[in-house]
């Protein structure tokens, strides 16, 4: 599958969320790997290689939370 995972890191201070991006054949869903897309084609319907591309981004902190319980 040709999937681009990119890690989360700081960059001068500034975080930088991890990404995965997933690429696919927009005619049949096909997972493609690197040789198909260099190839240019689709290895399970043999259409000319037109994607889609899905990303997810995760988040890399959690807020503080309060030390405080409600109560009555």
């Amino acid at each position: 599958m040709a999937t681009l995972t990119t890690e989360a890191r700081k960059v001068d201070g500034v975080k930088i969320c991890k990404t995965e991006e997933v690429k696919v054949c927009a005619n049949c869903g096909y997972d493609l790997d690197e040789a198909e897309l260099a190839a240019d084609t689709c290895s399970d319907c043999g259409a000319p290689l037109n994607l889609r591309v899905s990303v997810s981004v995760w988040a890399t902190s959690v807020p503080k939370g309060g030390g405080s319980v409600m109560g009555k």
